[in-house]
């Protein structure tokens, strides 16, 4: 029901979700919360974009991650992207990007 206020959404098959969004070891990282009865009430989820870095002899690649599909009902968007931010810390990110599509303005423009 989440998607259903935007104009424009993605219906995606379980395939097509599972190809985007099902963790993948340097390619997509997802997370999920529960509640009390384990019902999923919020997720995260970034993709990996490493480039090379030329012509520096301490840092030859930058680790970026893209925000990709989030969605926050039980947790203020900003608490969950929060600890998005955390999360791609501990995957070695460099850098975090996201676009002001969809709910995210509620955390960019803080």
């Amino acid at each position: 029901n989440y998607l259903t206020k935007f104009q424009l959404a993605p219906i995606l098959t379980q395939g097509e979700f599972d190809h985007q969004l099902l963790p993948r070891e340097g390619v997509i990282d997802s997370y999920v919360v529960e509640d009390a009865d384990g019902k999923i009430t919020d997720m995260c989820s970034f993709y990996h974009l490493p480039s090379t870095v030329i012509g520096n002899e301490k840092h030859n690649k930058l680790n970026a991650a893209y925000s990709f599909y989030n969605v926050a009902t039980s947790v203020p968007l900003k608490n969950l992207m929060e600890d998005a931010l955390i999360l791609a810390k501990q995957k070695n990110i460099d850098v975090f990007n996201a676009l002001n599509i969809m709910d995210n303005d509620e955390f960019l423009k803080h």
